[in-house]
């Protein structure tokens, strides 16, 4: 059993075979959070949310940094209704 059990490890391809953990919604507080993340959260894959920012199109807008993408934690919590 993880030492932390609200905190899930997920498998992600992106990782080669490492474990990715994500601590659930509720619990996040940082201001934003990865493309990994946020696409664990929504339950979509990470190439699905990376077509939203190129397109802008989609339900949450990322903020860019440079060539990364970082996605509001207070816009997933409101978008999934936990705000």
């Amino acid at each position: 059993m993880h030492p932390h059990p609200h905190i899930v490890p997920i498998s992600n391809g992106r990782h080669y075979g490492k474990e990715a953990f994500f601590q659930p919604l509720e619990y996040e507080f940082r201001p934003t959070v990865t493309t990994e993340a946020a696409a664990y959260y929504l339950n979509r894959k990470p190439q699905t949310l990376h077509i939203w920012a190129c397109k802008e199109n989609g339900p949450i807008r990322p903020l860019r940094i440079g060539r990364n993408l970082a996605w509001p934690t207070a816009e997933l919590k409101r978008l999934l209704g936990l705000a």
